[in-house]
C-alpha cells in the first residue's frame, strides 16, 4: 500500500542527531539515499555499449547463413556465389557482384553464405575458373574493444583494490577523506539507562565520581567560587571490576552525550592518522559540550616513551596529540575525559600529571559486602528459591570481580533450566562457583580404580591437614569428581571473613595444607605421584615471597630481595630477569626455600600418621560417595572438633 505520509523537511532538525539542521541533499549524489553510485554500473554500461556496437556494425539488409566448406565450393560451381570476401578466419560468399550490389535496392534482403576458412590450394583456381570476384580484408577491431583491455580494465582493478584496502583499514565506506575521522560511538543524551544504583562493590570509586556528575549538572556552582573540576579521571583496576560500567553510570547520571572509543581505534598503519582522529574527537566533544569522552584501554596509545628501544611513530604522534589536546582545553567548557586501564604502571608520566588526568580512581575487587550487593543486582531479574542465601554465595567467592559474579548468576540460572527447575536453588550457585573455579565437571572421564584411590587419599590428606591446622580456612567440600583440563579432584576451603594481612604462621599453615596431599600418598603407598605438581608450585611461590618480598627469613630479616624484568638489548627475545643481589644470596634463597618446605613436609607427615585411621575411614567413604561436604566430613572424624 502506498504511503501518503508527509515527506520530512530536509531543513528541520534531525530527530536522531541533535547536531542542528541538515542541508538538503541533491537528487543525483554519490551519497544520496535515492541514488547510490556503484562501480558495477560502469561495467554493466561498457558491456551494453559493446553489444549495441556489435549489433549496429552489421548490415540490416544481409542475412548470414553458415555452411560447410564443401557446400561453399559447390555453390561457387553452381553460380550461386559470385563474390567472396576472404579473411584470416572465414570466407563470406555473396550472390551478387560488386556492380550488382551497387545497383541493388537497399531494402532488398540478401542471403550471404559464410564458412570457416580451410587452406585449400585449389580454392583460388576454382574461383578463377567460375569468374568469381574475390578480395581479402585485414582483421580490424572496434576502437572501444582495443581501449577496454588496455585502459578501462586496469583502472577498474585499481579501484577495486583501493576500495578493499580502505575497507580493511576501517574507513567509512572506503572514503579517503574519512581517514582522519574518529571512530567513536556517540550515545545521545538520555539514551544511557545505567545509573549509580546499578553499580555495586565500588562505593569509594562512586564517591570520587559524584563530583564529576555534579559539575556536569550544575557547573555554575564551581565556576562561581573559582574552582575547577578535574579535566580527566583515570579509572584503574583489574579486568572485570566495572570500569566501563562506572563511566556509563557517570554519563547516565549526568544526562549528557557520551563518546566511547577504545585506545586501539586511534592507531592505524599510516603515520598521523591517530593524531588526526584525536583532533576530530575533541572537536566534536567541544561542539557537544557538556559531554563525557571515555577512552577504554588507554594503555594502547599511552605507553611510556621512556627506556623503550623500539619506537612507534604513529603511537607516539597520537600520544603527543592527546597530551596537547588535554593540556590545551579549558575544563570550564564542560568536557570531561574518562579513561580506563588495567596496566597503569606502563602509562607515560606526562599523562598522569596534574592538568591532564588529575584524578586516579582505583576500582578494586569487591569485598564480602560488595560481592553480596553485586549478586543482588545481577539476581534482580532471575527467579530464586526463598532459601537461597546470597551472603553464603558471596562468602564462597573471594577474589571474584563483578564480571565473575554476573557469570555465576547466569550459570546458576542455566543449571536450573538444565535440571528442569523453575527457580534457582542454593545448589545451583554452588555448582556454578565450582565450575568457575575448577572447570567443567567431567562426568564421562574414565579413571582406573588405582588412580581414583590415589586421588581420594590425596584430597583427604589436604582436608585432614586443613582441619588440624590452626588458622586455616574452614573446609567446604572434598570431591574426587574430575573437573577442568587436569583436575582429578579438589578440596574447597571458604574463608569466614576478608583477610588482607597474613602472619608467618598462617603462611606456613597454607604451605602445610598444600603439602598434605603428597604426604598422604607417601604414608599410604610409600611413594609419591605427579598429582601434587600444582600444589608444589603454589607452596614454593608462597615460601619464595616470604623470603624475597616479605622479609621473613632469618638471614635477611626485614630485607626485600627484588628482581626486575628487563628486555634483552638488541634482541626480540622475551624479557629476562635481572637480580639486584649477589649469587651467594640467590643460593641462600634456594636453600632456605628447600629447608622451610622440607620442615613443613615432615610436620604434615607426622600429623597424618597420627590420624591414619581417620585418613583410611574418610577415604573409603569418599570413594563410595565421591563428594563430602563439611558436615559429612566432620561426622566422619568421630566428633573430633575442627581447630579454631
Amino acid at each position: 500500500m502506498e504511503s501518503f505520509a508527509k515527506k520530512p523537511d530536509p531543513w528541520k532538525k534531525d530527530q536522531k542527531n541533535d547536531g542542528g539542521p541538515r542541508k538538503p541533499e541533491p537528487f543525483f549524489s554519490f551519497q544520496n539515499k535515492q541514488f547510490r553510485f556503484s562501480f558495477w554500473y560502469i561495467i554493466i554500461g561498457v558491456l551494453i555499449f559493446l553489444m549495441v556496437s556489435s549489433f549496429l556494425s552489421r548490415s540490416f539488409n544481409q542475412q548470414e547463413q553458415l555452411i560447410e566448406f564443401s557446400e561453399f565450393k559447390q555453390r561457387i560451381e553452381s553460380g550461386e556465389i559470385k563474390r567472396v570476401q576472404m579473411s584470416e578466419e572465414s570466407y563470406i560468399g555473396l550472390p551478387l557482384t560488386e556492380q550488382q550490389l551497387e545497383e541493388a535496392d537497399n531494402q532488398q534482403r540478401i542471403t550471404v553464405y559464410k564458412t570457416i576458412r580451410v587452406d585449400d590450394p585449389e580454392f583460388i583456381a576454382l574461383m578463377d575458373s567460375n569468374s568469381v570476384e574475390y578480395y581479402a580484408v585485414e582483421k580490424r577491431n572496434t576502437p572501444i574493444i582495443d581501449l577496454l583491455p588496455r585502459m578501462v580494465l586496469p583502472i577498474l582493478i585499481l579501484v577495486v583494490i583501493w576500495r578493499y584496502m580502505f575497507k580493511r583499514m576501517g574507513n567509512m565506506g572506503g572514503n579517503v577523506l574519512s581517514l582522519g575521522q574518529n571512530k567513536s560511538k556517540i550515545v545521545a543524551e538520555g539514551d544511557i539507562e545505567v545509573r549509580f544504583s546499578d553499580v555495586a562493590g565500588v562505593d569509594e570509586a562512586k564517591e570520587e565520581l559524584v563530583e564529576v556528575v555534579d559539575f556536569l549538572q550544575s557547573p555554575e556552582r564551581y565556576t562561581a567560587i573559582g574552582g575547577k573540576i578535574p579535566k580527566g579521571v583515570l579509572l584503574v583496576g583489574s579486568p572485570g571490576t566495572g570500569k566501563t560500567l562506572l563511566a556509563k553510570a557517570v554519563a547516565g547520571e549526568a544526562s549528557v552525550p557520551f563518546f566511547r572509543m577504545s585506545g586501539s581505534d586511534f592507531v592505524e598503519m599510516f603515520v598521523g592518522v591517530g593524531a588526526a582522529r584525536v583532533r576530530d574527537l575533541f572537536k566534536q566533544a567541544r561542539e557537544k559540550a557538556p559531554c563525557i569522552v571515555f577512552v577504554d584501554e588507554l594503555d594502547a596509545i599511552g605507553k611510556s616513551r621512556m627506556n623503550v628501544m623500539a619506537t612507534n611513530d604513529e603511537r607516539e604522534q597520537t600520544l603527543n596529540q592527546l597530551l596537547v589536546e588535554m593540556d590545551g582545553f579549558d575544563s570550564t567548557t564542560g568536557v570531561i575525559i574518562l579513561a580506563a586501564t588495567n596496566r597503569p604502571e606502563i602509562l607515560d608520566p606526562a599523562l598522569l600529571r596534574p592538568g591532564r588526568f588529575d584524578r586516579t580512581v582505583l576500582v578494586d575487587r569487591p569485598d564480602l559486602k560488595g560481592r553480596e550487593q553485586i549478586l543482588e543486582i545481577h539476581s534482580r531479574n532471575v527467579k530464586m528459591d526463598p532459601a537461597v542465601d546470597l551472603k553464603v554465595v558471596a562468602r564462597m567467592t573471594p577474589g571474584f570481580v563483578g564480571a565473575d559474579l554476573a557469570n555465576v548468576v547466569n550459570e546458576a540460572a542455566l543449571l536450573a533450566v538444565r535440571e528442569k527447575r523453575e527457580r534457582i536453588v542454593q545448589a545451583d550457585f554452588e555448582e556454578a562457583i565450582e565450575k568457575n573455579i575448577a572447570g567443567l565437571r567431567k562426568k564421562n572421564r574414565l579413571i582406573n580404580q588405582k588412580e581414583r584411590e590415589v586421588v581420594a587419599y590425596h584430597e583427604v590428606g589436604h582436608a585432614l591437614t586443613a582441619v588440624h591446622t590452626p588458622g586455616s580456612d574452614p573446609l567446604q567440600k572434598v570431591t574426587i569428581v574430575p573437573r577442568g583440563l587436569g583436575a582429578l579432584g579438589y578440596t574447597m576451603q571458604t574463608p569466614t571473613e576478608e583477610r588482607f594481612l597474613l602472619t608467618f604462621e598462617e603462611l606456613i599453615g597454607k604451605v602445610d595444607v598444600l603439602l598434605g596431599g603428597r604426604a598422604a600418598e607417601q604414608i599410604v603407598y610409600g611413594q609419591v605421584s605427579t598429582g601434587a605438581a600444582n600444589d608444589l608450585t603454589k607452596a614454593t611461590d608462597i615460601v619464595k615471597k616470604m623470603i624475597t618480598e616479605y622479609g621473613m627469613s632469618d638471614k635477611f630479616r626485614n630485607v626485600v630481595l627484588t628482581q626486575q624484568r628487563a628486555p634483552l638489548l638488541g634482541t626480540r627475545a622475551e624479557p629476562g630477569v635481572v637480580r639486584e643481589y649477589a649469587e651467594s644470596t640467590q643460593s641462600y634463597v634456594d636453600e632456605e626455600i628447600a629447608r622451610i618446605i622440607d620442615e613443613s613436609y615432615e610436620r604434615v607427615l607426622n600429623l597424618l600418621r597420627e590420624n591414619k585411621d581417620s585418613l583410611e575411614r574418610i577415604t573409603g567413604k569418599l570413594l563410595e560417595v565421591e563428594t563430602l561436604d563439611a558436615k559429612a566430613f566432620q561426622e566422619l572424624l568421630e566428633g573430633v572438633p575442627a581447630a579454631k
